[in-house]
């Protein structure tokens, strides 16, 4: 589908779908780290006493280090999902912001979460969290501005 041929509907389908993708990603973080989470509890409790004494502390610490580690990833993940529910997608805007789909000649920016580079429907988007300096650099930003990325001047040829 061309993007530059879309009907205001399709453009806003078409981030609902990226945004239904955003919430598969992160549910899947969340999943993985709660796994994760179980797991190192499971090896902290499993961990036998030792005539060497301090090994079964050290082990123990170590189940518990990481248990913590997986635990603040989750939370990172259940705010980052909080964030992109509140996203709304059911608008078409002129300016990038929150919720705008800014398209360039070689990449294209869904302003709504920090999950990286991703692939829909053939199309190449970065999922960029409005708090990165890069979104702040597109804000305010129209279909024909211009802006400097990777040390490269980049047009904006369509925003949604």
């Amino acid at each position: 589908m061309d993007r530059y041929l879309m009907t205001t509907a399709e453009k806003i389908a078409f981030k609902n779908q990226l945004k239904q993708t955003g919430r598969t990603l992160i549910q899947a973080r969340i999943n993985m780290a709660k796994a994760a989470i179980d797991n190192a509890q499971a090896a902290a409790n499993s961990e036998e006493k030792s005539s060497a004494g301090d090994k079964y502390e050290t082990g123990r610490a170590m189940g518990h280090l990481e248990k913590d580690m997986y635990a603040k990833q989750q939370s990172e993940n259940i705010k980052e999902l909080a964030l992109l529910e509140s996203v709304n997608t059911d608008k078409v805007y002129t300016t990038a912001q929150t919720g705008a789909l800014v398209h360039c000649e070689a990449q294209s920016f869904f302003i709504a979460a920090g999950l990286g580079k991703q692939l829909l429907a053939d199309h190449t988007i970065f999922f960029i969290s409005p708090y990165t300096p890069l979104a702040k650099l597109l804000f305010g930003k129209k279909t024909g501005g211009r802006f400097m990325f990777n040390k490269q001047e980049v047009v904006i040829l369509d925003v949604y």
